[in-house]
């Protein structure tokens, strides 16, 4: 072969090498991928905040990373199961179970005002009937394993880490978790069951530092029986909690400036009150949900839309739920825990 023939064959190889790594347009296999300055648009997380995704970064990408169409999970999805899930929560308050004294409503511009406008608690009567459900008391028996001001680990004892397997088993008794995990299977995020409940424990009851070295948070102690973190209430969603601890004397209900628009429960209310000497400027709270409910959707929407707002449909009403992730350690594969999950309204 002679000198030409070989510049020519060089030159077909160097045009052929090009064409099989030239930069990709489409996000189809590349979703979340490290960032790569020689490509024309991305499929990261980032990219839509800098507005140099691929065209099909939505359809590929943005729902978690899955690829496949047909894992995707679309907003009509989510209105779906969302639905779903509310018709099959049989352990919710009935109306009579709960009469609730909601008083002065106030502006969002004055939830910071710290004024005490409710000279009377928030609930005027609860079913107590109601806590003796297993879901019901297997999560009342979490609520105290936890020291709420943040900085001091937490180290749980045999019998406090099985009381989160059996809340985990007990809710998995439940319409309103078989209908989740039936969904999520049909979307290929779970392969069984029993992965799905691992996962639960992991991503809502494994610890990580939220204020020192210490392990001192998770998401369950964050959004359920909440913590105080540089003098303020953070986290604390959870409406059975708040019955008991102002049952208590422990928290006084100053007002609220968000009240639901259904007639039954469950209801969602943005709050403010002092929890013990610290203050709480808007607690978004479902009200008379089972535990298995609020579990159910906040799982939902943390494992179908991380870090976002996840807009579901509950009774025919639009409600939509924030999450955020804990991003500075992972679990297993490079899955993170849950930060918090609360119910955002119009004016919370």
């Amino acid at each position: 072969m002679g000198t030409r023939d070989l510049l020519f064959l060089t030159l077909i190889c160097r045009l052929a090498w090009a064409d099989l790594y030239l930069a990709p347009n489409s996000c189809h296999g590349r979703c979340h991928e490290t960032f790569d300055k020689h490509h024309p648009c991305h499929c990261n997380s980032k990219c839509q905040r800098f507005g140099n995704c691929c065209e099909d970064y939505e359809s590929l990408c943005a729902h978690d990373g899955f690829s496949r169409s047909s894992d995707a999970i679309t907003k009509e999805e989510l209105l779906t199961i969302s639905e779903k899930i509310y018709k099959a929560d049989i352990n919710k308050a009935r109306k009579e179970d709960i009469i609730l004294n909601s008083q002065n409503r106030i502006s969002p511009s004055e939830t910071n005002d710290q004024v005490d406008r409710c000279p009377e608690p928030l609930y005027s009567y609860v079913n107590e009937e109601l806590f003796s459900k297993p879901t019901y008391a297997a999560f009342i028996n979490l609520l105290n394993n936890y020291h709420r001001v943040t900085g001091q680990g937490e180290h749980f004892s045999p019998q406090q880490l099985g009381e989160q397997d059996t809340f985990l088993q007990e809710i998995m008794k439940t319409a309103v978790m078989k209908e989740l995990y039936d969904f999520l299977h049909q979307k290929n995020r779970y392969s069984s069951e029993q992965e799905f409940v691992s996962d639960l424990k992991n991503m809502w009851f494994g610890l990580y530092s939220r204020g020192s070295d210490e392990r001192d948070s998770s998401g369950f102690e964050h959004v359920f029986s909440g913590e105080v973190k540089k003098g303020k209430v953070a986290g604390f969603h959870n409406w059975i909690r708040f019955y008991l601890q102002e049952k208590k004397g422990l928290v006084d209900y100053y007002s609220h400036n968000y009240d639901g628009p259904w007639d039954s429960y469950p209801d969602v209310l943005g709050m403010q009150f002092n929890w013990d000497g610290f203050y709480k400027e808007v607690g978004s709270a479902f009200i008379g949900s089972s535990p298995e409910f609020e579990f159910a959707l906040y799982s939902l929407c943390f494992i179908s839309r991380p870090g976002r707002v996840c807009h579901l449909s509950l009774g025919g009403y639009p409600v939509a739920i924030q999450t955020y992730t804990w991003d500075k350690i992972t679990y297993g594969n490079g899955k993170k825990y849950i930060a918090t999950a609360y119910v955002v309204s119009s004016t919370n």
